[in-house]
């Protein structure tokens, strides 16, 4: 605990953000972090609560919130640097992406506002780059074991790592032209400057990680010279296959998926040339994102920052309520209405919206057909939609983009040559060591549990390198 009278004494100060103009201007991240003073008011408030929920509860990788943060609030930074680095591979980036759940679970949260638990472990982890605190730690003992990671997310990075400390030789295999995953290409940089993810790529670099990117495992290298070349091979691709929307037009020009808008813009950033024949810029145009999530708020920003003309945003499901509902309690994730920065820089929302086509002139779309629904619930629980009679609209569009989210890793491929069991739901089903229908083949992140936040991504990389360590073990 760090003072016993702080959470009475201090109120919660939210992370302030440049001002819409200037951050429209760039592609530079957005906040304004607290000075070392205004942080250590924050951090007294990490009251004496009994159960550490935050910890227990609301965070994936179980950061040490109370610890760290007692540690800061004395002035002892890099140890809590120390704390922070036991549980979590790269706060760096949970520090700027991840939603906070543990601030979602923060006992405050039952009649005042949370810790500022992110904002927190975010200058923590800064301030240990700054002064040099956070170093290569390469194994003292080698294993001379061999195990390939297939994917660069968060989740194959953080059993990259882990397995490299442990003292086995690791190759990670990038499909795309640099490792990093959906962290390098997915999300835009006003969220994550890349910057923060080569610094930390070259510590493991430094550690004996060996990246191969530009390869296709199963095109570009056959699986049966994978299979004899490595002892253990771990797929971290992620859950790359889209949600697709089956309506007449969609294969219109200027419909995309958008993580290919998102991708193209963060190779643009990055210093990519692409003719503007191929390029799915929204400069002048009207835009619609269909999606409510991250991923099409992160659309809005791109947008926004391309200089549309207007930016739309529908959700197939209702409005969610300004506080939690009678069935959503505490300590359990609030679903309650939220505002992005990006939302806040510019765009009309709209809320149970079904998208029934799109029409254009020659093969370009111009038109958006849509309608409202309306939402009940069930004697089971289970909620249904129809449509509201006479709620059918449309409008004019120039660019619609598809944020509905993903359904599973992609199939065709690796997938289908390993012949590894699936779930119901398409992902790959994996025992308690995370070790696939395949021996010697293991899985985890969002390849095997679906789509998920990135520090799901990072406890399920570090609890799989565990498994692959006992098993190379005993394997002998």
């Amino acid at each position: 605990m760090a003072k016993p009278t702080g959470f009475i004494e201090y109120d919660r100060q939210d992370v302030r953000h440049r001002r819409v103009a200037d951050r429209l201007a760039d592609y530079f991240e957005v906040d304004i972090p607290h000075s070392r003073e205004e942080l250590t008011l924050q951090a007294a408030r990490c009251m004496d609560c009994g159960i550490p929920f935050c910890h227990g509860y609301g965070c994936p990788v179980q950061n040490r919130i109370p610890e760290f943060n007692d540690l800061v609030y004395h002035d002892r930074w890099e140890e809590a640097c120390d704390v922070l680095h036991r549980t979590n591979n790269f706060p760096e980036i949970t520090g700027r992406v991840c939603p906070a759940p543990c601030e979602a679970a923060c006992t405050l949260n039952l009649n005042d506002d949370p810790v500022l638990i992110k904002h927190i472990e975010y200058q923590i982890v800064e301030r240990g780059w700054a002064e040099g605190w956070i170093l290569p730690k390469p194994a003292r003992t080698k294993t001379h074991k061999r195990v390939a990671v297939v994917g660069s997310g968060p989740a194959g990075l953080a059993a990259a790592q882990q397995l490299t400390r442990a003292g086995h030789d690791v190759t990670v295999f990038e499909k795309d032209e640099k490792p990093g995953g959906l962290l390098r290409f997915g999300i835009p940089d006003f969220k994550l400057e890349k910057r923060v993810l080569d610094r930390r790529l070259e510590q493991m670099r430094a550690e004996g990680v060996q990246f191969e990117t530009n390869v296709t495992v199963g095109d570009d290298l056959s699986l049966k010279y994978l299979r004899k070349r490595f002892d253990a091979i771990l797929l971290a691709m992620g859950a790359g296959e889209p949600r697709n929307l089956d309506i007449p037009g969609r294969g219109l020009d200027n419909v995309h998926f958008a993580m290919e808008y998102l991708t193209q813009q963060n190779r643009v950033n990055a210093g990519a040339e692409i003719p503007p024949e191929k390029r799915v810029h929204a400069e002048g145009k009207v835009v619609v994102v269909i999606g409510g999530g991250d991923t099409g708020s992160d659309c809005i920003g791109t947008a926004n920052r391309q200089g549309a003309k207007e930016v739309r945003q529908f959700e197939i499901l209702p409005e969610p309520p300004k506080q939690r509902a009678f069935e959503n309690p505490w300590p359990t994730w609030p679903t309650i209405f939220r505002t992005s920065t990006s939302q806040e820089e510019g765009c009309s929302r709209r809320w149970c919206v079904l998208t029934k086509k799109l029409s254009g002139v020659g093969a370009t779309v111009r038109r958006l057909h849509g309608c409202g629904v309306e939402w009940t619930r069930g004697e089971s629980g289970r909620m249904s939609m129809k449509e509201a009679p006479g709620s059918d609209f449309s409008m004019d569009v120039d660019l619609v983009l598809l944020a509905m989210g993903f359904v599973h890793v992609v199939h065709s491929g690796l997938v289908e040559e390993l012949g590894v069991n699936l779930d119901g739901r398409g992902n790959i089903e994996i025992d308690e060591n995370f070790m696939t229908s395949q021996p010697g083949v293991f899985a985890a992140g969002d390849t095997q549990r679906g789509a998920s936040l990135v520090v799901w991504g990072i406890r399920e990389g570090r609890d799989a390198a565990e498994g692959i360590d006992r098993w190379l073990k005993k394997e002998g």
